[in-house]
C-alpha cells in the first residue's frame, strides 16, 4: 500500500514525529513526504501531521484537508499542553471533523512538544495578576521543553506499526 507524509510544523516537534514515521514505515512504500501539497494525494494512506493552533491543526492544513477524498486517513500532532489526555482528545476530535466524511480514519496519535521561549516570557510578565494559573502555564512550559522525548517517540512507533499491519492487512 502506497502512503503520503504530510506534515505542518510550527516548532519542529511535529516535523520530529513525520521523520520518526518515515523512518517506521516501508521507505519503498512512500510516495510523498513533506508539506501538504496535492501530490500526497495519490496515495492510499495519507499520513496528516499537525502543530496544535487554538485547539485545532493550523489555517493551511485545515483547507489542505478539504480537498482529500476516498482516503485512508492516520493523524498525528503535537500541542503545548501535555498533561492531559482529554485534551488531546479534544484536539483529535477537531481536526477528525475537519475530515470530509468520505475519508476512514485509520489512527491517530497526540503528544506533548516544547514551545517558543515567548511563550514563558509571556506567561512570566503574567505572573503578578494570577500567580497559581500563570506558575501552572510555565510548569507545563518547562516540562515540554524535553517533548517529543524518546517515550512520546517509541509509543509513536508502535502505535503507527500496527496501524502499518491493521491496512495492509485490509488489503
Amino acid at each position: 500500500m502506497k502512503f503520503s507524509i504530510l506534515f505542518s510544523s510550527h516548532t519542529g516537534n511535529t516535523r520530529q514525529l513525520a521523520e520518526t514515521l518515515k523512518n517506521t514505515l516501508p521507505d519503498s512504500e512512500c510516495i510523498y513526504y513533506g508539506l501538504p501539497d496535492q501530490q500526497a494525494l495519490e496515495a492510499d494512506l495519507i499520513c496528516i501531521g499537525f502543530w496544535t493552533d487554538k485547539g485545532c491543526c493550523d489555517e493551511a492544513l485545515t483547507a489542505f484537508l478539504k480537498t482529500v477524498h476516498h482516503k485512508q486517513i492516520f493523524l498525528f500532532g503535537t500541542a503545548g499542553f501535555g498533561r492531559s489526555d482529554e485534551y488531546f482528545s479534544r484536539i483529535l476530535t477537531n481536526v477528525t471533523n475537519l475530515l470530509e466524511p468520505d475519508n476512514t480514519l485509520v489512527g491517530q496519535f497526540m503528544c506533548q512538544g516544547k514551545m517558543p521561549i515567548t511563550v514563558r516570557k509571556r506567561y512570566e510578565s503574567m505572573l503578578d495578576q494570577e500567580p497559581e494559573k500563570f506558575q501552572s502555564l510555565i510548569d507545563n512550559f518547562d516540562q515540554g521543553q524535553t517533548h517529543p522525548d524518546n517515550n512520546d517517540l517509541n509509543k509513536f512507533k508502535a502505535i503507527a506499526e500496527a496501524m502499518w499491519k491493521k491496512v495492509n492487512s485490509h488489503a
